[in-house]
């Protein structure tokens, strides 16, 4: 224990450290900001600071840093957007018919890989001929549901004769 009271700085930054490891076991950025704190009272040992400033010191700063500073970081790390996986992440893409697709089945190369489809049981029936461009609306299973994609215009040029 006489070591700890002789080289309190070096005592701050094993806590330090130890706390470290741990936040990166835990991730959620509270032991973080109370290793930070732990330098900050290691800074304010090797200046000679009491034990009581120190501890004071400690406790401010990971204080500041767990009531300003973290809220910031949290909110900025869940700006981005969603990422999508496993079958949501196929809404939206376009396929390939491989085999005539209607409303009772067919089949559709969805990136890369063969999928079982079939058009919205909704509206007039519709069948999807082969070498068709389609957009995955759902996914019901391991059944794409996919409608026909709008065929792309040309806009008309005025003064073409």
């Amino acid at each position: 224990m006489d070591w700890l009271t002789e080289y309190p700085a070096l005592t701050w930054l094993g806590l330090a450290l130890l706390l470290g490891a741990i936040e990166v076991a835990t991730l959620d950025l509270v032991f973080i900001m109370l290793a930070v704190g732990a330098l900050g009272a290691a800074v304010a040992a090797a200046f000679g600071a009491n034990v009581i400033v120190q501890v004071v010191v400690f406790v401010v700063v990971a204080m500041v840093l767990l009531g300003f500073l973290r809220p910031v970081v949290i909110r900025r790390m869940r700006m981005g957007d969603a990422i999508l996986t496993g079958s949501a992440a196929l809404v939206g893409r376009h396929a390939l018919v491989v085999e005539t697709v209607t409303e009772t089945g067919g089949r559709v190369k969805l990136h890369g890989e063969i999928w079982s489809a079939r058009t919205r049981r909704t509206g007039p029936p519709e069948a999807l001929l082969p070498g068709a461009d389609v957009t995955v609306i759902a996914i019901d299973g391991a059944t794409a549901i996919v409608a026909a994609e709008a065929p792309v215009t040309q806009p008309e040029s005025e003064g073409t004769t």
